[in-house]
């Protein structure tokens, strides 16, 4: 499967951003999509995550109630809208998959910037 990130950009502290991650070339729902960020100078993070259905999710603790994720099977996308941004949320954010059936991520898409000021 490839993916393609996209929505980064330069907001404003309090402000909100809406990243997509759109999926192709294999069937879409069996996959559970993540979306990860790396800032500099620090270590990758699972940012959150949703299950092939979109019914199961996960967030990293600092974004929970913050950050929504949802996935539109249909529209082979998933989607990441990130609300009351923090200039800490500011990283290269990357979508990845996994086969429902497997705990590592093997497919990654090319990151897309978020820069949040202060």
């Amino acid at each position: 499967v490839q993916l393609q990130a996209s929505g980064g950009g330069l907001v404003q502290a309090g402000g909100s951003l809406r990243l997509s991650c759109a999926a192709s070339g294999s069937t879409f729902d069996g996959y559970a999509i993540g979306w990860f960020r790396q800032a500099p100078g620090k270590k990758r993070e699972r940012v959150s995550c949703v299950g092939s259905s979109g019914v199961n999710t996960y967030y990293l603790d600092s974004v929970q109630g913050r950050f929504t994720i949802s996935r539109d099977n249909a529209k082979n996308t998933v989607y990441l809208l990130m609300n009351s941004l923090k200039p800490e949320d500011t990283a290269v954010y990357y979508c990845a998959a996994r086969a429902a059936n497997k705990v590592v991520y093997d497919y990654w898409g090319q990151g897309t910037l978020v820069t949040v000021s202060s």
